[in-house]
């Protein structure tokens, strides 16, 4: 026993109270990545749906924003979300960070001759799975504010057009699409303001409809 005592007289005072603690609670002073995920997907959206709704070509422009903006910037933030153990965030930036990047080198890959064009069909399904992996993150939405809902719910609805326009080759639906996913990325471009204002102002600037 006296062994023992003196053996703990020797350890130093913060490392028994450190022991006697199961745990120990870290506060969280990192920068939220959610305003940075939602303006690289919502500004990306509003781009590429002027192009869906005949406003302007589909060029390097739009490809540049899909690749870096949608594109990595998204992944970035997923990673970032991840660093804050937030599951949906993480899986949400991500998938659509890769998303983008995965539409760029739809379109690229067969200009370099390293696949082929695909069809209608396959760009239907290719939307259809988006459109049902979006749908599991729409329900996950519900415990959240009323704006990443309506983010969600306005993105589910447009891959479900944009899937339809290619199955059945409408161009009236695909038109409609583009016109319906200037509104989901502009939502998502609010949320992402309201997040960045509210933050800064320390109230609500923008209302998101807090649950």
């Amino acid at each position: 026993m006296a062994k023992e005592a003196a053996a703990q007289a020797s350890v130093p005072l913060q490392f028994q109270q450190a022991g006697q603690s199961a745990e120990m609670a870290i506060r969280d002073t990192t920068a939220n990545p959610a305003p940075l995920g939602l303006m690289g997907f919502g500004m990306t959206t509003v781009l590429l749906n002027l192009h869906n709704a005949g406003f302007i070509g589909i060029g390097s422009m739009i490809l540049a924003m899909g690749l870096c903006y949608g594109g990595l910037a998204q992944v970035v933030a997923g990673i970032m979300e991840w660093k804050k153990k937030n599951t949906f965030g993480t899986v949400a930036f991500t998938s659509y960070g890769f998303f983008w990047i995965s539409l760029v080198a739809l379109l690229v890959m067969p200009r370099l001759g390293l696949a082929e064009k695909p069809d209608k069909l396959a760009m239907g399904w290719y939307l259809t799975v988006w459109g049902v992996f979006t749908l599991v993150l729409f329900l996950g939405t519900l415990q959240k504010s009323r704006a990443l809902q309506f983010v969600f719910l306005s993105l589910v609805v447009l891959f479900g057009l944009l899937a339809l326009g290619d199955f059945t080759g409408s161009a009236a639906i695909s038109r409609i699409a583009g016109y319906e996913g200037i509104v989901c990325g502009l939502s998502a471009m609010y949320l992402g303001a309201a997040d960045v204002l509210n933050e800064i102002y320390e109230r609500e600037v923008l209302p998101i409809g807090s649950p």
